[in-house]
């Protein structure tokens, strides 16, 4: 048990959720990060999502890293990927249709996510499953605390909800006789890159007073 969450594996899993986080330090996702984050629910699904998926994809790749040919593995992780989430978008669809409806085909596009193929080329490929599986779940959080912190951000100003339920009163909206305004631009993706680069600023700056 101690060697399961030895000081190794427990820098494995944590490292990810802040000093090699993947969006704000490797610079991956971004795309999907923009995309899905102008509401809070879809964010933190997909976010979910991800990590479910790069977990299982991590295991499956270590279990079966020494029988796949050299030349073939980019085949094989996107096959393993695929299928993984094909299931995850089948369950999306039969549970929570509306969220998948708003993902669209960025579900889809979790096959070729960048962080996905770069946890399953860089670690899977040279650990055991135990290492891997923390692997993927650490880079999966890591991404999904960024979604989340961008999508409340955004949800907020933009619409003045969370998760749908209305937080600011409409007594406060100026069309009221209030002095607030939703901010519209926060529903655009580039107020999202705005957003993000913020969030990579305050990440880093954070990190070197620690250092």
């Amino acid at each position: 048990m101690s060697t399961l969450f030895s000081k190794a594996n427990r820098q494995v899993f944590t490292n990810p959720l802040n000093l090699d986080n993947p969006i704000t330090v490797q610079i991956l996702g971004i795309c999907s990060a923009l995309a899905v984050t102008s509401q809070l629910k879809p964010a933190i699904v997909m976010g979910l999502s991800v990590t479910v998926i790069t977990a299982f994809a991590n295991v499956i790749i270590s279990l079966i890293r020494k029988t796949i040919p050299n030349r073939i593995r980019i085949i094989v992780q996107l096959v393993v990927v695929a299928a993984l989430v094909t299931i995850v978008s089948n369950i999306l669809k039969a549970y929570v249709y509306d969220v998948s409806v708003q993902l669209s085909v960025y579900v889809g596009l979790i096959i070729t996510n960048c962080i996905l193929m770069g946890r399953l080329e860089a670690f899977a490929m040279q650990n055991g499953p135990w290492e891997s599986f923390l692997d993927g779940i650490g880079n999966g959080l890591g991404y999904a605390v960024i979604l989340i912190i961008v999508g409340f951000v955004r949800e907020i100003l933009g619409f003045g909800t969370i998760l749908g339920l209305q937080i600011i009163p409409d007594s406060w909206l100026l069309d009221n006789g209030g002095g607030y305004l939703h901010n519209g631009m926060m529903t655009m993706p580039a107020m999202a890159l705005i957003l993000l680069a913020c969030v990579i600023w305050a990440h880093r700056a954070y990190n070197k007073e620690i250092k």
